[in-house]
């Protein structure tokens, strides 16, 4: 036994002993077809990425989209500026001196939000003396009163569309 390629004699049977060294079939797929397969792959990557397309030479085409020009001249109107007492609860007396400004979609819009004025102050009116002084400090009170009147300025003038409900003034004593 001491020949790698001896052979030996068991009766009527022969066993001849081969060499360990040669590539069975572990060692062919960890070594050979296994990188084979992680190289193609990440070529496959690479090329689906973009990330060869300069070693390629491909040419991105320019996609040039034609942009309706969008009429974004703003239109504001200003309400009169009001004055209301604020919801405390006790003897002591808060008052909301506010004037506001909205801003519209179109300039056609100002003459019929002009008809529908005492509507949108009366709205304003009612909301506002609910208040307490707690609601509006910070400036996450302030932007609840904003999304607030903003949905009641459009429920009040439905057709009219107000895009934003903007403060000039506001004052809590």
């Amino acid at each position: 036994m001491a020949d790698q390629a001896a052979t030996q004699d068991l009766g009527d049977m022969e066993i001849e002993a081969t060499p360990k060294g040669g590539l069975n079939g572990k060692k062919l797929v960890l070594f050979i077809i296994l990188p084979i397969l992680l190289l193609i792959g990440g070529a496959a990557g690479a090329y689906f990425a973009g990330l060869l397309d300069p070693l390629l030479g491909a040419k991105e085409e320019e996609v040039v989209e034609e942009v309706a020009p969008v009429e974004t001249r703003a239109v504001f109107f200003d309400l009169p500026q009001m004055l209301v007492n604020l919801n405390t609860g006790g003897r002591k007396k808060n008052y909301l001196k506010i004037s506001i400004s909205l801003e519209l979609t179109r300039e056609e819009d100002r003459a019929e939000l002009t008809n529908l004025l005492p509507r949108v102050v009366d709205n304003f009116q009612v909301y506002l003396r609910e208040l307490r002084v707690e609601d509006l400090r910070g400036s996450a009170g302030v932007q609840r009163l904003r999304e607030e009147l903003l949905m009641r300025v459009n429920a009040a003038v439905h057709p009219i569309e107000v895009r934003d409900v903007l403060f000039k003034e506001m004052l809590v004593q």
